[in-house]
C-alpha cells in the first residue's frame, strides 16, 4: 500500500456512548452532560452522544432523548447508535445530526449483539438508508471487521461481502471496528486497502480498541493508509457488552498526543483531555487505562539553575 500524507485527523468523541456502556457504575444525568460539555471544553466536535437500545439490556445508554435535549446546540455534531428500526424511529424523533447504524461481520457476533442475522440486519439498514436519506445524515459501522470472539478469524472476502451490501445503501461514512482489539497494523492495511479499492471515494472511520495494546500502532497504520477519521474515548473508557473481555477503547489523549507529536493537527487540547480523562475515570469509580492521563504531555524544559 503506498501511504498517504496525512496533515489532520477527525476524531469522534465516543466516550458518552462506547465509554461508558459496560461500566458498572451508571453515570447520572448530570454526569453525562458534564463528560459531553467537558468533551467539547477539549476540542471535540463530533461526538457519538447516545445509543437508542433496549435500556432494560443496556442500562447505562438510558434517558437519550432527555440526554440530547440538554446537550449544547452548534458546539458539537452529535451522533447516535442504532441497531434495530425500533432503535432509529426513536433516533429521528431528536435534534441528532447523525445516525450510526451498526452491521457485525459475523453471524453469531450479530446475533449476540442485535437478535438477527447479518443480512437481516442489512435488510434493515436498506429500509432506515431509504427513511433517512434527505433527513439524516447516516454512517454505518462494520462491527468484528478484524475479528470475532466466537467464530475467530473474520476473512477479508466475508468483510468485502457485508461492505458491499452496506454500501448498495450509500452511507455518507463507512467505519471498520476491530471490536475485540485484535487487529495489528499489517491487518489495518489489508483491510483499509480493500476497502479502499472496492469503494476509493467513501469516507472511511476507524473505530479501535486496544484491548491488547495494539490500538495506537493501528490508528498510525490507519492513517497511513488514508483514513483521516478515528473514533477514541477518553481514559481509554468502553467495550462492547456483548463481546466477552473486548475492553478499552484507544484514549483519546493517548491518540492526540501521539498525533501532536507526529505533527498531525486534531484541533483537542491535551491538557484540557487530560484533566477530562481524570475527571471520568473519578466519575466511574473505577481505574481506566489511559496512559497520558497520567503522565501528562512532553514535559517542559525545567529552567537552567545558575551556580550560587
Amino acid at each position: 500500500m503506498v501511504e498517504q500524507e496525512i496533515k489532520s485527523v477527525e476524531i469522534v468523541e465516543v466516550s458518552p456512548r462506547d465509554g461508558i456502556q459496560n461500566q458498572p457504575k451508571i453515570l447520572s444525568m448530570d454526569t453525562k452532560v458534564a463528560l459531553i460539555e467537558k468533551a467539547i471544553a477539549a476540542g471535540a466536535r463530533r461526538i457519538e452522544a447516545v445509543s437508542f437500545v433496549n435500556p432494560k439490556r443496556v442500562p447505562q445508554m438510558a434517558g437519550a432523548e432527555e440526554l440530547l435535549d440538554r446537550l449544547p446546540r452548534g458546539a458539537a455534531r452529535y451522533i447516535g447508535l442504532v441497531l434495530n428500526q425500533r432503535g432509529f424511529e426513536r433516533a429521528i424523533r431528536t435534534p441528532l445530526d447523525e445516525v450510526n447504524f451498526v452491521v457485525v461481520a459475523s453471524d453469531t457476533f450479530n446475533q449476540r449483539n442485535q437478535g438477527a442475522s447479518t443480512a437481516d440486519t442489512i435488510g434493515v439498514w436498506e429500509n432506515i438508508a431509504a427513511e433517512a436519506r434527505g433527513t439524516v445524515a447516516t454512517s454505518v459501522t462494520v462491527g468484528a471487521a478484524f475479528g470475532c470472539p466466537f467464530e475467530g478469524e473474520v476473512p477479508i472476502d466475508r468483510l468485502l461481502h457485508v461492505v458491499d451490501a452496506v454500501m448498495a445503501h450509500s452511507p455518507h461514512e463507512l467505519a471498520l471496528a476491530d471490536t475485540i482489539g485484535v487487529a495489528a497494523p499489517t491487518d489495518i492495511e489489508a483491510r483499509v486497502s480493500a476497502v479502499r479499492t472496492r469503494f476509493p471515494d467513501v469516507p472511511l472511520r476507524l473505530h479501535l480498541h486496544n484491548t491488547r495494546n495494539t490500538g495506537i500502532a493501528n490508528a498510525y497504520a490507519a492513517i497511513k493508509a488514508g483514513v483521516a477519521v478515528l473514533d477514541s474515548s477518553l481514559a481509554g473508557s468502553g467495550g462492547c457488552p456483548f463481546a466477552p473481555r473486548a475492553t478499552g477503547n484507544i484514549a483519546t489523549e493517548d491518540l492526540v498526543y501521539m498525533l501532536d507529536r507526529a505533527g498531525i493537527e486534531t484541533g483537542m487540547d491535551l491538557d484540557a483531555l487530560c484533566d477530562a480523562a481524570r475527571w471520568l475515570e473519578d466519575a466511574l469509580d473505577n481505574t481506566m487505562p489511559g496512559m497520558v492521563m497520567k503522565a501528562g504531555g512532553f514535559p517542559a524544559e525545567a529552567p537552567v539553575q545558575s551556580a550560587a
